[in-house]
């Protein structure tokens, strides 16, 4: 079973207990104006104070052009284009990751000290920047940082263990609430049926 696999496992056990999944965009296309508004994306069920705090969400930026790019980068490393499904880009994660960032505040320092900590790594290593890097130069990196259980664990790592850490999760959420991920779990939900009468064979048992 590979990570995918794994990762679709253990989401389809949270499904039928009950989360619930949605989409949560938050792209936008200048400092003050949303690209997508809450109406326009269908969160429905909002009363008047959340739709203003959405409002206020989507209006407002934090992570830069460059800081996004990065982290594009990085949830591509972690769930990568498959012949059968699209990458964390191709599901907006890192819109999703945005919209998190500004919504909980406390994520925000993690997230932009991370960046700064892999673009250190990588300019001392190999002179160029994390997204700059070839695509064998950014997983040695993130070889160092990936697995928490690693046998000789390198203290100068411990900032890129946790920040690698809260990347994953966060990724792992954006794509398996997008419809992409929806579908790469083969999750359906509920369905209607159709009552068309008893079966004729139980009829004929009868």
């Amino acid at each position: 079973m590979d990570r995918r696999d794994t990762i679709k496992s253990l989401l389809l056990g949270s499904i039928a207990g009950g989360v619930g999944l949605s989409t949560v965009p938050g792209c936008k296309t200048d400092d003050k104006t949303p690209a997508i508004s809450p109406e326009k994306v269908g969160l429905y069920g909002r009363n008047e104070a959340e739709l203003a705090h959405d409002q206020k969400i989507f209006a407002e930026t934090y992570l830069t052009e460059y800081e996004l790019t990065t982290v594009a980068v990085l949830c591509d490393i972690i769930l990568p284009k498959t012949e059968k499904f699209g990458s964390a880009s191709d599901a907006k994660v890192a819109d999703f990751i945005e919209f998190i960032v500004k919504d909980i505040p406390n994520h925000q320092l993690p997230i932009r000290g991370g960046l700064m900590w892999l673009d250190h790594e990588s300019f001392s290593r190999f002179g160029k920047s994390f997204a700059e890097a070839s695509g064998p130069d950014q997983i040695k990196i993130i070889d160092d940082i990936a697995y928490p259980d690693k046998e000789n664990k390198k203290p100068e790592f411990a900032q890129g263990r946790s920040f690698f850490n809260l990347m994953r999760n966060l990724t792992v959420t954006g794509y398996f609430t997008s419809k992409i991920g929806i579908d790469a779990l083969g999750y359906v939900g509920n369905r209607p049926n159709i009552w068309d009468g008893i079966p004729e064979d139980v009829l004929k048992r009868s």
